[in-house]
């Protein structure tokens, strides 16, 4: 009883403390006059608000980033897994969302306005101009964060990747950089309904690279990152034949 009580406790104070931090800070994205400014606002308020309810992220391996363009690709365990990548990485790097997400109350404002990518895994036509749109940002010069799971679940284990970030990687011929998350689904994970505490690691891998165009490349690019990630995160094996996507017929 004490330990329920004192999580509770803690749970509560978590919610309300990052709720007085990240509120303002949403506000501030939005009225941020550049992208540059915003995304800084971003890194500095969730590094603040993790300090806030006693949980400083652990960085390490960042020296693996290229310098250039790359695709960091990441295992996904929370929710608060895209905070704290915001917090993590540089800001040359923007994220890939699901769509629903840009309609949440402030929140889908926030990402909009931090340059993210939304995109609708359920359409193909859709999923096609996206694929188009991140290709160009890439050979622009702008990194990517993707969480090849595609979503998260209760129990704990890394699912299998979808292949899309490793085709976009090959296609624009940039590394891949393996990012692990390991305390996040403790922190918030699925079915959570307050905040609990957790040390929350991120470490970045030496990146993979690419050897050509093609399917089976990405695939076996997908392969040696997964590899890479699971031997690192901390979690079982729970990946499963994930459905190729739908041919665009246009």
């Amino acid at each position: 009883m004490p330990q329920r009580f004192l999580k509770t406790l803690y749970g509560l104070y978590a919610a309300i403390a990052l709720i007085l931090v990240i509120v303002p800070l949403c506000v501030l994205i939005i009225l941020g006059p550049t992208l540059a400014i915003r995304r800084a606002l971003g890194r500095a308020g969730v590094r603040l608000a993790m300090l806030v309810i006693g949980q400083p992220l652990r960085i390490r391996g960042l020296e693996h980033l290229p310098p250039g363009a790359c695709v960091c690709v990441a295992n996904h365990a929370s929710y608060a897994d895209g905070l704290v990548l915001t917090a993590a990485l540089p800001a040359r790097f923007t994220f890939l969302v699901q769509n629903g997400a840009g309609n949440w109350p402030l929140v889908g404002k926030t990402l909009t306005r931090m340059g993210v990518s939304f995109v609708n895994r359920g359409s193909a036509r859709e999923a096609a101009l996206a694929t188009r749109d991140l290709l160009r940002r890439l050979q622009a010069g702008e990194s990517l964060t993707i969480f090849a799971e595609g979503t998260f679940k209760r129990p704990a284990g890394l699912m299998g990747f979808h292949s899309g970030a490793f085709v976009i990687a090959s296609k624009a011929n940039v590394p891949i950089a393996p990012v692990v998350i390991r305390g996040t689904r403790q922190l918030f994970g699925e079915g959570m309904k307050l905040p609990g505490w957790s040390q929350v690691f991120i470490e970045v891998l030496p990146p993979v690279l690419p050897t050509g165009e093609g399917r089976d490349v990405a695939n076996t690019l997908r392969d040696t990152v997964r590899a890479a990630i699971l031997a690192r995160c901390g979690e079982p094996d729970a990946s499963h034949p994930l459905p190729e996507p739908v041919a665009s017929k246009d």
